[in-house]
């Protein structure tokens, strides 16, 4: 596979394995419209069913899906770098973010290496750092009390000899995000302990599923710290989980490292039409996320009531403490006979005694509050 997002295999003489070169490349290259160009080396059909084509006529988004996406995605990488104010050759685009962290795993951590994982945070980390044979590394973080931030000292210690770390900022499934300066601490120890041994600094993946809602950043600490990779997705405050579109955002020459291990076409056709209108839109996310900062201050709220002890977020969603595991346990069952299915935390977890709710609309959220209040009533 090519080395690089934007370089494609010559369309004479490909390599063993590289990303064709796009229908816009050939029209630049040899001077054909871009009309005329026809694709006789990907094996689709000439068109798709009848009913899919009824389906997509008509949206802005209109797309070719009996085609495969183009390889550099190139649309959708410039409406990306526009939202987020960066180069194009600093994006990397997966199918969600949690592509992007597969892509990362794949590209930091051999067999038998180590990532340093601060805890509670999101599942899938210690999951992908299993898949590679690597080991993980759980460092806790402070407490409630301290907005369960990162304890910079400890997650440096552990990493002198790791290869990857895994930070989530606004942290899944606390909901806070880091105390300012508290990254960009720990990135400066660490390159400090790298150079002192005279090695690479470990790669760090930095998770911003929800900056839009947080209001905030960290992608400029990429200066400083040149293995950085942010994580961004559209499956929070755009609303389309469904089509898999996420990005990975560093220097180029980190992204370099991390392309050669990306599918050719993991994004389909609809996902990058429809998520390259929702970039390009001003207006779109400064309204959701207004909508989902006022329905969770009310959710919120209405729990609290309740006599739940809710903890504050900077997310779409809201977590929930309990005196003991038994009690949310019983607490989960009471929601589930209702329909309403929170996420729980397993025994040993050190949130098992705690519940994590996703803010929906009002009407869903009520149903919660009341069962909240009925379940608190029969306690």
């Amino acid at each position: 596979m090519s080395p690089t997002p934007a370089t494609f295999a010559s369309p004479i003489k490909p390599s063993s394995w590289s990303w064709e070169a796009t229908n816009e490349e050939i029209s630049a290259r040899y001077g054909v419209p871009i009309e005329r160009v026809v694709r006789f080396d990907t094996n689709t059909s000439p068109m798709p069913p009848l009913q899919v084509a009824e389906m997509l006529a008509g949206n802005e988004w209109d797309v070719p899906v009996s085609e495969y996406p183009p390889s550099d995605y190139a649309r959708l990488v410039e409406a990306a770098a526009a939202r987020y104010r960066v180069e194009r050759d600093e994006l990397l685009v997966g199918a969600g973010a949690d592509e992007i962290l597969d892509l990362v795993a794949k590209t930091y951590l051999p067999p038998g290496g180590a990532a340093v994982l601060p805890i509670p945070t999101y599942g899938m980390y210690p999951v992908l750092t299993e898949q590679r044979g690597a080991n993980v590394v759980r460092v806790p973080r402070l407490g409630a009390s301290d907005g369960f931030a990162l304890d910079v000292e400890t997650v440096r210690e552990a990493t002198r000899d790791a290869h990857l770390v895994w930070l989530c900022s606004p942290n899944n499934p606390t909901g806070q995000a880091e105390p300012p300066g508290r990254v960009a601490e720990l990135l400066a120890g660490l390159l400090e302990d790298a150079r002192a041994v005279g090695r690479d600094a470990p790669a760090v993946l930095l998770d911003e599923a929800y900056a839009e809602i947080a209001g905030d950043t960290l992608l400029p600490l990429r200066f400083e710290y040149p293995r950085l990779i942010v994580a961004r997705t559209m499956s929070k405050a755009y609303g389309i989980a469904g089509l898999r579109v996420g990005f990975a955002v560093a220097r180029p020459e980190t992204i370099n490292e991390i392309a050669v291990y990306r599918p050719p076409g993991s994004v389909s056709v609809v996902s990058v039409g429809v998520a390259t209108a929702l970039l390009r839109d001003d207006e779109l996310v400064r309204e959701r996320v207004a909508a989902i900062v006022d329905e969770r201050t009310r959710f919120a709220a209405g729990l609290s009531d309740a006599g739940w002890r809710v903890q504050p977020s900077l997310t779409n969603f809201i977590l929930v403490e309990f005196e003991s595991a038994e009690e949310a346990d019983g607490v989960a069952e009471g929601l589930l006979s209702r329909g309403l299915i929170p996420r729980t935390f397993p025994d040993g977890h050190p949130l098992a005694h705690g519940l994590r709710l996703t803010v929906r609309d009002r009407e869903q959220d009520d149903r919660l509050i009341e069962a909240a209040a009925e379940i608190a009533i029969r306690a």
